[in-house]
């Protein structure tokens, strides 16, 4: 029944792209201040430097890297769309065209160089112009993109670039659409290779921007360099910590230099070399077998040490000196998911994901975007990113809704040993069939993939974020079969195979497969699943009777800190209701359903946090610091539970990915820390019981508690506990316990009472003192008695 995708074993590595020069290239950066001139767009959109020369546009000076909004706000041009409504007010521009402009001095390059105009990103549709001359177009904000423009500078005097930027929503109108896709903003964004975001969404605001959103460079090339250097091992023998692999090599390199020079490539760690090899160069294209003995594993987190090596390709010539080099940091591991087509009581199938033949329990969040306006998610990574490592997560799930990250975040990943689960940049769509498309989707997918797999933090390429759900919502009635969905199922499989046939590869999240479909497709079926549903009590039977092994997105709302809604609100706005009916005022409204201008009809969000409070304490505060107080509390303990829950019945269960950590906006919503990064106290929750090895209590069967422990590592854990009601300090449970090596154990039983109360179970592992705490009795609490629970709790929080 079930199956195991794509066993491989890796060797993933990250380039460090220098910022001034390296062996064989020089790097000149072009960001900084740049002319940006912009208009209406006509009916004839404005492709040529010439056709500009008849218009009238205005001026500002721009910022690279950046968004047209940052520059018009710099320039005092339109008030801050972070805060309130302010947003909304910028429709009108996604009707205009935007070019920039900037001169720059022929760089000094000898004869046999080669000289790239490269841009990290350009948004989107746009027409590139060097000195007059029309050097390419682009149609594709998510990749790369480089020209060869050696022949067409100017040596001795200035050059000009414009980059002359079309109107992606109106574009997209010249598209005809088909009967699968689906209307409004999701028919509008399907042809544009934009972030989907970007048109709307539940946690980003429209904001369809424009720019040259990340770096600008001038790539100085040698006429012997490297074009890619990939590391794959073959092998890995558990036993005796013998690792092979390939090492791939395609090369730039003088026709009649073959067999006049060498490839060294070596592997070293901590000082030591652990692998060498020599080789003459007589293909532009080369493989290597390698074999490491005694070799440092890559591991995720708690799970071992994500080992890494430096890996070194060189071209020596026969002078023995070092023409180019490439250097990366490699690990070697192998991984798996193990995974089944449906999931019943008589066929409980599986979906886990295995790390050099290890299940690993997967706990961890949803990576959404870092702003709505992505010029600014660089500066934004380190803090971010940090707080999944402090939050002990051991993956990320880079949401299909999003860009794709650059090396940056991938490289934090792999030193922390933080898995990735990578969905290519597609979502709650029903994507266009026709060939173009597809063309566009294989050129992405092949350009992301190149990039990115030498890292050995990702774990599985994922085809996009519920595309396969959207053939239920989006065309009630017909009963069509995602697996005839062309992308997913065949372009994306196929770039998977061919340029990184080792990892696991999930058409969609979740994924409706063959045989789920053929039994009707019933949700509970699913061995992985979204769990949304009503957003009512966290311990209702939706949450706690389904039977998915791996839950990919869940979460529960939760209101931002005081000082947030004081950055995000103007200051009329700042308390949230009308009137003291709990009838929320405008900017609220704005901050929880940001979908305004889509086609989406979405749940009021913030009358979620309504019915989560009224659920637990029976009624709404209407002093706000309270309302806060309420809403947090309630979001900390749901979020708890879901984890808490799934780890306790490891590995009947295998993974959690609560939704989220962060907002690209500042928004109500289900982050943990809000787009000032403040944290909310689920934050702090959920640090509780994502240690690798944990205490929880659960609720009551069979008018018992189970005292249950778990533990995430390789390697035996004993320990002390003891649990205590909060209020009497009577003892309820003491005891000790072993738990096996990546297992888990039951330490104890607690009768069940009916009293409302808060335990608090204390206990040690090894040298660490740890808590948690245990919400009993029956809802609804009173708001009083939770909050002195909460003080008695002593939870140290910080900004």
């Amino acid at each position: 029944m079930f199956k195991r995708i794509h066993w491989g074993c890796l060797v993933y590595s990250f380039l460090f792209l220098l910022c001034f020069s390296t062996q064989g290239q020089n790097i000149i950066s072009l960001n900084g201040s740049w002319e940006l001139n912009y208009w209406p767009q006509p009916d004839n959109p404005v492709r040529s430097p010439a056709e500009m020369r008849q218009l009238h546009f205005e001026t500002i000076t721009a910022t690279i890297p950046g968004n047209v909004e940052l520059d018009l706000l710099a320039a005092g041009l339109i008030p801050d769309p972070m805060i309130g409504t302010n947003v909304w007010d910028l429709r009108k521009y996604e009707g205009y065209q935007w070019c920039y402009t900037r001169k720059f001095q022929t760089p000094e390059f000898q004869d046999r160089q080669v000289v790239n105009l490269w841009f990290g990103g350009i948004d989107c549709l746009a027409d590139i112009w060097l000195n007059g001359i029309k050097i390419g177009s682009v149609d594709n904000m998510l990749i790369e993109h480089s020209f060869d423009i050696t022949s067409l500078l100017k040596k001795g005097k200035d050059n000009e670039i414009k980059v002359i930027i079309r109107s992606a929503v109106i574009e997209s109108q010249e598209y005809f659409p088909d009967a699968l896709n689906g209307k409004g903003s999701y028919g509008e964004s399907s042809h544009i290779r934009k972030a989907p975001s970007s048109y709307g969404w539940d946690i980003i605001p429209r904001l369809v921007s424009s720019g040259l959103w990340r770096d600008v460079e001038l790539r100085i090339f040698d006429s012997i360099r490297f074009t890619d250097v990939h590391w794959m091992t073959t092998n890995i023998d558990m036993g005796k910590k013998r690792v092979s692999g390939l090492l791939d090599i395609q090369l730039k390199i003088p026709f009649d230099q073959l067999d006049k020079h060498r490839i060294v490539a070596t592997l070293v760690r901590n000082g030591k070399e652990a692998y060498k090899t020599e080789q003459v160069i007589d293909f532009h294209s080369m493989r290597i077998n390698f074999t490491i003995n005694d070799a440092d594993l890559w591991w995720p987190r708690g799970y071992g040490e994500p080992a890494l090596y430096e890996g070194t390709v060189s071209i020596i010539d026969d002078k023995d000196e070092i023409l180019v080099s490439d250097k990366k940091n490699i690990g070697l591991r192998k991984i798996a998911l193990e995974m089944s087509e449906i999931t019943t009581i008589e066929e409980p199938g599986e979906f886990c994901f295995l790390v050099n033949n290890e299940k690993i329990f997967i706990k961890g969040t949803n990576w959404v975007p870092l702003d709505a306006l992505h010029s600014r998610d660089a500066s934004l990574l380190p803090k971010v990113i940090e707080m999944a490592v402090d939050l002990n997560c051991n993956m990320l799930r880079c949401w299909g809704g999003n860009v794709y990250e650059d090396h940056a975040f991938y490289d934090f990943c792999d030193k922390n040993g933080l898995l990735v689960w990578q969905d290519f940049s597609m979502a709650c769509n029903i994507y266009p069939q026709d060939d173009d498309f597809a063309e566009k989707i294989r050129k992405e997918a092949k350009s992301v993939i190149i990039k990115l797999r030498n890292h050995p933090c990702i774990a599985l390429w994922s085809g996009n974020n519920e595309n396969d759900e959207v053939f239920k919502w989006s065309l009630a009635g017909f009963n069509l079969d995602p697996n005839r969905e062309k992308i997913s199922r065949q372009v994306l499989s196929a770039v998977v195979f061919e340029f990184d046939p080792s990892r696991p590869y999930l058409p969609s999240s979740p994924y409706y497969t063959p045989e789920f479909y053929a039994r009707g497709g019933n949700l509970q079926l699913l061995p992985e699943r979204h769990l949304w549903g009503p957003r009512g009590y966290y311990k209702a039977s939706f949450y706690t009777d389904v039977p998915a092994h791996f839950v990919s997105e869940i979460g529960y709302h939760g209101c931002p800190n005081r000082e947030s809604l004081e950055k995000m609100f103007d200051k009329e706005y700042i308390y949230p209701w009308k009137k003291n009916s709990f009838e929320w005022n405008v900017q609220w409204q704005t901050k929880a359903v940001c979908e305004k201008f889509s086609s989406l009809e979405t749940n009021r969000r913030n009358d979620l946090m309504l019915n989560q409070i009224k659920q637990l304490f029976g009624e709404v505060p209407k002093d706000l610091d309270r309302f806060i107080f309420a809403s947090q509390s309630v979001q900390a303990e749901a979020k708890k539970f879901f984890i808490e829950f799934w780890r306790m019945d490891k590995f009947k269960r295998t993974g959690i990915l609560w939704w989220n950590l962060r907002d690209g906006w500042p928004i109500v919503s289900d982050a943990i820390t809000d787009y000032y990064c403040s944290k909310k106290l689920a934050y702090y929750y959920i640090k509780q019981v994502q240690h690798d090895a944990c205490v929880m209590v659960g609720d009551a069967k069979d008018a018992q508690h189970q005292i249950v422990a778990v533990n995430d590592t390789r390697t035996e854990k004993n320990g002390t506990v003891t649990v205590r009601d909060i209020d009497t300090r009577e003892i309820l449970f003491s005891g000790n316990f072993k738990i096996p090596k990546n297992g888990k154990t039951i330490v104890g039983y607690i009768p069940e009472s009916n009293k409302q109360a808060m335990w608090l179970i204390e206990y040690s592992i090894g040298n660490e003192n740890l808590a948690n705490h245990y919400l009993a009795g029956k809802p609804p609490f009173k708001l009083n008695d939770y909050e002195n629970w909460y003080k008695k709790l002593n939870i140290k929080r910080y900004p």
